[in-house]
């Protein structure tokens, strides 16, 4: 059986920034493979582009350049927040706020996001809501473990809008830090991967 949309695919694979043979920032090894349901939209656009048509076995390697994977970093993603926004019963948790520290936020729209604190002062927290990997082209090297037809509860849980996958999320420990689909900084989810 061939990868292909909504496809139940399990992955074991080494990311890598710099070329294939730089540092690793990812590692979904044997015993705890990525799993995730092909074309549901939990994955990088180009990360199930490069997978598609392969099938239990396959070996693949692959580079995404950072416009097909987080795209550039953006200047305008560093801000300046209020101290006293971080207040929860009128006192601020000086280790939530704390230089690398990635803290789950929420905009005005409601949406959520993860920002790395850069900078903490008196009255201002200067934050990064960058993916920690934009910028970077992300070098991919690993095999297809599986391939089969997702079941019913597997596709009613993408349905119902689990926690995504993240992808390189920058821990290094294959511990997610930071994934885009919805605050899913060490993401509970279970399944680390490409695809925040």
């Amino acid at each position: 059986m061939k990868i292909s949309r909504n496809k139940f695919v399990t992955v074991s694979y080494v990311l890598r920034l710099k070329g294939f043979e730089g540092e690793i920032v990812e590692e979904t090894p044997e015993e705890k493979p990525l799993e995730f349901i092909f074309g549901t939209g939990r994955m990088l656009q180009m990360f199930e582009e490069k997978l598609e048509g392969l099938k239990t076995g396959d070996n693949f390697s692959f580079k995404l350049t950072s416009d097909e994977a987080y795209g550039d970093i953006n200047p305008e993603a560093k801000v300046e927040i209020p101290k006293n926004i971080f207040e929860v019963d009128g006192k601020i948790d000086e280790k939530l706020i704390k230089v690398g520290n990635i803290v789950p936020m929420q905009d005005a729209q409601g949406n959520r996001l993860n920002g790395i604190v850069l900078d903490v002062n008196d009255e201002n927290v200067t934050m990064d809501f960058n993916h920690p990997l934009a910028g970077d082209d992300l070098y991919f090297a690993g095999s297809v473990k599986e391939v089969r037809e997702a079941s019913e509860s597997e596709m009613m849980a993408v349905v119902g809008g689990g926690c995504g996958s993240g992808c390189g999320c920058g821990s290094g420990s294959g511990e997610q830090v930071g994934c885009e689909s919805g605050s899913c900084g060490s993401d509970g989810s279970g399944s680390g991967g490409c695809g925040c």
